[in-house]
């Protein structure tokens, strides 16, 4: 009788050792961002890798699977129930692995490691400042950074894809977090430098109202800020334009277009000038804070912990410096760790 080399074979429901023998990690890393970004192009750029190589790896996968693992939908692709089942598997595969080197990381100390962050618009002006800070005491970690609006924010906290986050509220709505303040951020209006309110003193918000506003994309904090502190007060923001950046909004102002709302930190780092005016609006500044925050639960790196005690350690400084900026702006900030300070302005009126 002949003997059959099992190997030859793709059994009809794969083995674990079948799958061990003939699926590789590369495989399994390209499947789950085909089906995390929800396609083969973005899944490509994102690990720097041609299609046709994303292509062959996922047809790969799917012979030693011996099952489809995809479907078309329109442009778009989704996961079989086979596909479901081995994202699944991959998620807790990649946890699995990635608390591993975060264990040996703490093993060796903080001579190499990785801090992956995420953080929203407006933060990108703080977050990388905290970050250069933090590489000149531990040289040797390495960095990765997304900016992205508050509704990415929460989509990459639910998948676990960054070690910590900065945003401009806490998400206990969509899910379980832990959450430190780590320093004010005032909203003011913003205007052209030579606009017939540029001077005025205590402008109302119907006054306000009636003027065309440069607003930020739908799903920005910012943008939701604003039109629920106007709709409390009865009234609707005139949205004349959308943009996407808040350099965007900035240069559209200057050239006229309308008002905007924005972060007092992205005026100040910029450089304000004479071609923009913070406005003096009734019940602005809306006084918010930026966090760090982290799922509940999450087992932090040896890298993620020492940066949250650095970044603690900087809250005065961001305080202070707030302060000389405007002075008395900080009496409105009655605890560094009270919760959305800003409902105060919101809620009443």
């Amino acid at each position: 009788m002949s003997s059959v080399d099992p190997d030859t074979l793709t059994p009809p429901v794969a083995s674990t050792d079948y799958l061990i023998r003939h699926a590789t990690l590369r495989q399994l890393q390209v499947f789950e961002a085909i089906v995390r970004l929800g396609s083969f192009t973005r899944a490509a750029e994102e690990l720097f890798l041609t299609q046709p190589t994303v292509s062959m790896q996922t047809r790969k996968l799917a012979d030693t699977m011996g099952l489809a693992l995809f479907e078309h939908v329109g442009r778009n692709v989704k996961p079989t129930e086979a596909g479901e089942e081995l994202y699944q598997a991959c998620q807790n595969l990649f946890s699995t692995l990635s608390n591993l080197e975060m264990k040996i990381n703490d093993i060796k100390g903080l001579r190499k490691g990785k801090l992956r962050m995420g953080v929203i618009t407006t933060a990108k002006y703080l977050a990388p400042e905290l970050l250069g800070q933090f590489s000149k005491l531990y040289p040797g970690i390495d960095f990765s950074l997304k900016v992205t609006n508050r509704e990415r924010i929460i989509e990459r906290m639910h998948a676990n894809q960054d070690d910590l986050y900065i945003t401009g509220y806490v998400p206990r709505d969509e899910l379980e977090v832990e959450a430190i303040p780590l320093a004010p951020n005032p909203l003011v209006i913003i205007a052209p430098g030579n606009h017939p309110l540029a001077n005025k003193k205590h402008i109302s918000l119907e006054e306000v109202s009636k003027e065309p506003f440069i607003m930020r994309e739908p799903g920005s904090g910012i943008r939701d800020y604003a039109i629920k502190l106007f709709a409390n007060h009865g009234l609707q923001l005139n949205t004349r334009m959308e943009l996407g950046s808040n350099e965007a909004i900035k240069h559209a102002v200057v050239g006229e277009l309308g008002l905007a709302v924005a972060s007092l930190h992205t005026m100040t780092l910029d450089g304000q000038g004479t071609a923009v005016k913070i406005l003096d609006v009734e019940h602005f500044p809306i006084m918010r804070y930026w966090y760090l925050v982290y799922p509940k639960g999450k087992e932090l790196s040896l890298v993620a912990r020492t940066f949250l005690e650095f970044a603690s350690e900087c809250k005065l400084e961001f305080h202070d410096r707030m302060e000389k900026l405007w002075p008395g702006l900080m009496d409105l900030v009655e605890k560094p760790n009270k919760e959305d300070v800003y409902q105060r302005n919101i809620g009443k009126g």
